[in-house]
């Protein structure tokens, strides 16, 4: 903890926290279990970096004095001017990028246009979608799990269905001709629809079945193959205090935590970054490189965390307490959503190989976009020598006669 800290007024004391009581429509998703009272949700936790929408600048933000990076992680040092706020187009927020910070401008996973849905109503029906299926998990969490398994470890609960098929009442509800892509009931709608909805009803299933707290509802929407707009619900607490917190984004239009402009952190050293990964199912020659990236990037870091559930990590590397998170083989429902914060937050988003990204792919790396280059200097050429094994990582998955704009 640096004296900094102290100065900030924007850090809000986490001994003394204040809440926000939710909605009458939210209170559904239970009640406090330590009183009485309506379930209520935290503000932000410390760090937070406030967000001047007349400057476009953040408190802790390099911008308006030189500065010098060092470029990778035992590399020279480069020195950034100030850049001034640009904008692609009149619906997009004026904002300036960590990943311009870098030195390095990385391509824009978001949607261009959201279509001819105007994007609060959009935004909208996705969140209220995600709010929901969180509703679902909410009312099961403290109850004993159904669980099935759909490969050895690779398990699934009656609550992910359930979370699921609330979602999809909701989508249809307003939405009849959007096509969906759901984690357990796979692709339904209409394949000619510019719209396709990435649903996953209950990220980081295995932590839910635990009681372990890092899961959430995360639901996304395409608009000709790019994430358009993105709601995650995460669960935080534990046992007995479960509460929940909300992730919102439209491309273009910034991501939110409850409502509260959210920015990427500003830390510029890999030796300072708190780092997150992920691990899946199969234990082949990918796994085995994560593994030992893992290590590589303990050994020159703060940490590295695997929590398990990809939607939590890149919220969490939006909201600024961790600086990265990379994981290969996700499918789509988790990543639609978490992607488009990110970008939103001030972060980058590219493949492992340090390719332009699109959801289809297998491979993910989110950062503040400052260290964005640096860890790609040893994630890139061992996600290179992954593909000259023969380790497939194209596109997973694309709908039939789905048009894309990629």
């Amino acid at each position: 903890m640096n004296g900094q800290q102290t100065k900030e007024k924007c850090f809000i004391d986490i001994q003394k926290p204040t809440h926000y009581c939710i909605t009458s429509s939210s209170k559904k998703m239970g009640k406090c279990l330590l009183s009485s009272s309506p379930l209520k949700f935290n503000q932000l936790p410390s760090p937070i970096r406030t967000f001047n929408q007349k400057t476009h600048q953040s408190s802790g933000c390099f911008l308006g004095n030189s500065i010098s990076l060092k470029h990778g992680i035992f590399g020279k040092e480069i020195s950034l001017k100030p850049i001034p706020s640009f904008s692609s187009c009149s619906s997009r927020v004026s904002l300036n990028t960590r990943a311009v910070l870098s030195g390095t401008q990385y391509p824009k996973v978001g949607a261009q246009s959201i279509g001819p849905i105007p994007a609060n109503q959009l935004l909208g029906v996705v969140e209220k979608a995600a709010k929901t299926g969180a509703e679902v998990v909410m009312e099961a969490v403290n109850k004993p799990r159904k669980i099935s398994y759909k490969g050895l470890t690779d398990l699934v609960t009656e609550t992910d269905k359930m979370s699921e098929a609330a979602i999809l009442e909701v989508v249809k509800e307003n939405f009849k001709d959007h096509l969906i892509l759901g984690e357990e009931g796979g692709i339904i709608g209409d394949a000619s629809s510019d719209y396709l909805w990435c649903i996953d009803p209950l990220d980081g299933t295995t932590n839910f079945a635990h009681g372990y707290p890092s899961f959430a509802v995360s639901v996304g929407v395409l608009f000709r193959g790019k994430p358009a707009a993105a709601a995650v619900v995460e669960f935080v607490g534990g046992a007995f205090c479960w509460n929940t917190r909300t992730f919102t984004a439209t491309a273009g239009g910034g991501a939110f935590c409850n409502g509260q402009q959210i920015q990427v952190s500003a830390t510029d050293l890999v030796e300072r970054s708190l780092l997150v990964t992920g691990f899946g199912y199969e234990h082949d020659d990918a796994w085995t490189t994560n593994i030992n990236l893992f290590k590589e990037f303990t050994d020159v870091s703060r940490g590295v965390r695997r929590l398990g559930a990809a939607a939590v990590d890149m919220c969490h590397v939006a909201i600024g307490i961790a600086d990265a998170y990379w994981e290969y083989r996700l499918k789509p429902w988790d990543m639609a959503a978490g992607v488009l914060i990110v970008e939103e937050a001030g972060g980058a988003v590219t493949r492992m190989d340090g390719g332009k990204f699109c959801v289809y792919d297998r491979s993910v790396i989110v950062s503040n976009g400052v260290l964005h280059s640096k860890l790609l200097e040893r994630i890139g050429p061992a996600t290179e020598t992954l593909k000259d094994k023969g380790i497939d990582l194209s596109w997973w998955f694309k709908p039939e006669n789905y048009c894309t704009d990629l």
